[in-house]
């Protein structure tokens, strides 16, 4: 089975756990590592033979254009990771609607791509911002990979579909994928998409849940990671001991345990896997992936 692979395309100065001490007036004056962090990435997936869905911070975007153009030209898909990585449910529809526009924007100056997948920072997507699916289909988006189904104190909405569902809103449907997690015997649901808990569990943990998700019930995985999960030698900027544990534990290791989940399992990126349909945009409409 070919599971979706994904990566957020971020500096390590925009993570939700640095942004309180590190606000965005700073972020020019720090040193940028998201340029060699991303093609050490892309140096993996070509040698591994494996397309992704990068989610483009619209930040990055507009600083490092030719790291966009770069990540295309290797035929990657390209997505939206907003503009400023504000959590969605904070900052309201209308300035959601500001922020996805403005990345929009930044990335198909970047590359010539209006990227139509987007990816919610920190999977901020909740039961308390549904009406963001309604905005992203109003500004063109056709996929959205936002949505965790697990019990989280900041993201997630327990008791969601965990295979790929089409939503219905009000402006039209939208194909939702949600983070890899798995049903436990006692009917809680387990997060096994990657991130922290790649870098954090042990290896066979992230695979047995992949396996069962594939063998058992016949559903694709969605993994995800970020470029600085790769980069042992980066700043620790998180302030607080759960904030710092779950931004840094595990980076030493996160590369082995990629470079060893895309030899076992079938990846690529998220349209190759969930390519548009009519009943999400109509006879009429088309939609061009990639490159």
């Amino acid at each position: 089975m070919v599971n979706v692979l994904t990566v957020d395309v971020e500096e390590y100065f925009h993570p939700t756990e640095v942004q309180h001490r590190i606000p965005p007036k700073l972020w020019p004056e720090l040193p940028s590592r998201v340029v060699p962090e991303t093609e050490a990435v892309l140096r993996i997936l070509n040698r591994r033979r494996v397309k992704a869905t990068f989610f483009v911070l619209g930040w990055v975007a507009e600083h490092h254009p030719g790291l966009v153009r770069q990540i295309a030209a290797e035929g990657h898909e390209i997505g939206c990771h907003s503009y400023a990585h504000r959590l969605v449910y904070d900052i309201g529809p209308a300035e959601f609607r500001r922020d996805t526009l403005r990345a929009v924007s930044a990335i198909g100056d970047a590359c010539g791509i209006r990227p139509r997948i987007y990816r919610a920072p920190s999977y901020s997507i909740t039961a308390r911002s549904l009406w963001a699916l309604e905005i992203l289909v109003e500004c063109g988006f056709t996929h959205d990979s936002s949505i965790y189904p697990i019990a989280h104190d900041r993201y997630g909405i327990p008791g969601f579909s965990r295979q790929t569902c089409i939503v219905p809103t009000v402006s039209g449907p939208i194909y939702e994928i949600p983070i890899a997690a798995v049903t436990l015997s006692w009917k809680r649901v387990a997060p096994v998409g990657g991130g922290a808990y790649l870098r954090l569990l042990p290896y066979r943990y992230t695979a047995a849940g992949l396996r069962r998700l594939n063998e058992a019930d016949g559903i694709p995985a969605c993994v995800y990671f970020h470029p600085w999960e790769l980069d042992s030698t980066l700043p620790r900027l998180a302030d607080g001991i759960i904030a710092r544990w779950r931004t840094y534990i595990g980076l030493n290791r996160m590369r082995a345990k990629l470079d060893r989940l895309l030899s076992e399992f079938e990846f690529s990126a998220a349209g190759s896997v969930y390519p548009l349909h009519a009943e999400v945009l109509g006879p009429q409409s088309k939609v061009e992936w990639g490159v």
